[in-house]
């Protein structure tokens, strides 16, 4: 009995299920669940089922079939495991997961992901992110039953007297109306999508690796083209208004806009700045790390492109970090403690012994340009700094070695590529110049 059984087992088996044929064909051991693995297929014909059970021996022959059932979930948990990423990436992709991949496919076991069922994923969510298929409801505010309205009324200071509060008109007192809404599409950005794409491929890639699948479908699903880069800087007018602006409120808050301003740091490099990285004698910043917020913890690591780069800076520049220099030594002695090397150029401590809290500089910055009517944002600077420089005729690898971009300027020619074809004409015209105003021979 034995016997039949593993003959059965080794040719595969053919069985009538009410009108249809089932064809079984035995894979071997689920590397992951350490069950066994069986190839099934239905027809409803028992010639049909015989195609089916040669196709399987086929593949299991020639080792083409899935090596488990393990699901998507499994898999980029998997993934997630033996991958060395970056916290805060970490803390990007397992935000991706839980609210777009994990819902929808993370059941899907990785042998039934398909180049079209991810292409019709990432079409759903470019449509709606919250996948609603042009059906209409209502967003609620919270996930537990609840009214649909509710007023918080604006309440005078003190206790409420044992009457409870008078009879008022809540649009003169200005009373907080909370109400859930109609749902509202909302398109997830090519960005986003092509984020969500790389973590579904690098887990189904790790997969192909491990030998849990043949191929990868992600390599063939088309996926969002990447957005086409629009920086928008403010005007030198508007540049000099928010610098003034910033020096106005707080002459270190002044500082710290300058320096954006002028070097075009990213916000991370900038906060992890140190008065170790300013070389007042040879007026150069070494910009080595950055300083980003995971979790509620604070995190220094590498250069985004994991490389340490040294920026020349300005006479003025100079003269504003000497100034900035200067303010936190008198704080120091105010508070009777020495000022240290290792002590960061911007904070809100008053010895400086821990970095500004980088959601702080970007609302504080937006706050200040909503209140002079000016539309940017911090990073905004950044491509201030950029577009100056090329419209100024400087070189493309030397703006991408400032700002810090890879790829030998290729980056920086993908952003700021009007900005570079405005540079590149202008030095057109300077040959054509030159060569008119030659003397006749």
């Amino acid at each position: 009995m034995a016997k039949k059984s593993s003959e059965q087992r080794a040719e595969g088996m053919i069985r009538r299920r009410g009108k249809s044929f089932q064809a079984i064909v035995y894979a071997g051991i689920d590397p992951v669940t350490g069950k066994q693995l069986y190839l099934r297929g239905t027809s409803p014909d028992e010639r049909g089922a015989e195609r089916l059970l040669r196709k399987f021996l086929v593949e299991v022959a020639k080792q083409r079939h899935a090596r488990t059932r393990a699901s998507l979930r499994t898999t980029i948990e998997s993934w997630l495991a033996t991958n060395e990423l970056e916290a805060s990436t970490r803390e990007n992709y397992v935000w991706l997961i839980a609210k777009h991949i994990d819902p929808v496919l993370g059941d899907q076991p990785i042998g039934k992901v398909t180049a079209y069922i991810l292409e019709r994923f990432y079409g759903e969510l470019r449509r709606c992110s919250s996948r609603c298929n042009g059906r209409p409801f209502v967003e609620h505010r919270i996930d537990e039953p609840h009214e649909c309205r509710t007023v918080r009324h604006k309440r005078p200071p003190g206790r409420p007297p044992k009457a409870g509060y008078p009879p008022h008109d809540c649009v003169e007192k200005g009373c907080l109306v909370i109400e859930c809404e109609p749902h509202v599409c909302e398109p997830l950005g090519a960005a986003t999508v092509r984020k969500v794409h790389f973590v579904v491929r690098g887990s189904l890639a790790a997969a192909m690796r491990w030998g849990w699948i043949t191929s990868n479908p992600a390599e063939l699903a088309r996926i969002p083209r990447l957005p086409v880069s629009d920086p928008d800087p403010p005007t030198p007018a508007e540049a000099a208004v928010l610098v003034a602006a910033a020096r106005a409120e707080d002459p270190s808050w002044g500082a710290l806009v300058w320096v954006v301003m002028v070097t075009g740091l990213r916000r991370a490099e900038l906060l992890a700045l140190k008065w170790t990285d300013v070389d007042f004698e040879s007026a150069t910043l070494h910009v080595r790390r950055n300083h980003v917020r995971v979790a509620g913890r604070n995190v220094e690591k590498d250069t985004k492109t994991h490389r340490a780069r040294r920026l020349a800076i300005d006479e003025t520049t100079v003269r504003v970090l000497r100034e900035h220099r200067q303010r936190y030594e008198e704080r120091c002695r105010d508070f009777g403690v020495k000022p240290s090397s290792s002590a960061y150029l911007f904070s809100y401590s008053p010895t400086n012994d821990r970095p500004c809290d980088p959601s702080g500089v970007t609302h504080r910055y937006g706050r200040m340009c909503a209140r002079l009517e000016i539309d940017s944002h911090l990073h905004a600077l950044r491509h201030y700094t950029a577009t100056e420089l090329l419209s100024a005729g400087v070189d493309l690898r030397t703006v991408a070695g400032r700002l810090g971009h890879g790829g030998g300027g290729a980056t920086t020619l993908r952003v700021y590529t009007a900005w570079v074809e405005n540079s590149d004409r202008r030095a057109a015209q300077v040959v054509s110049d030159r060569v008119r105003h030659q003397p006749d021979s």
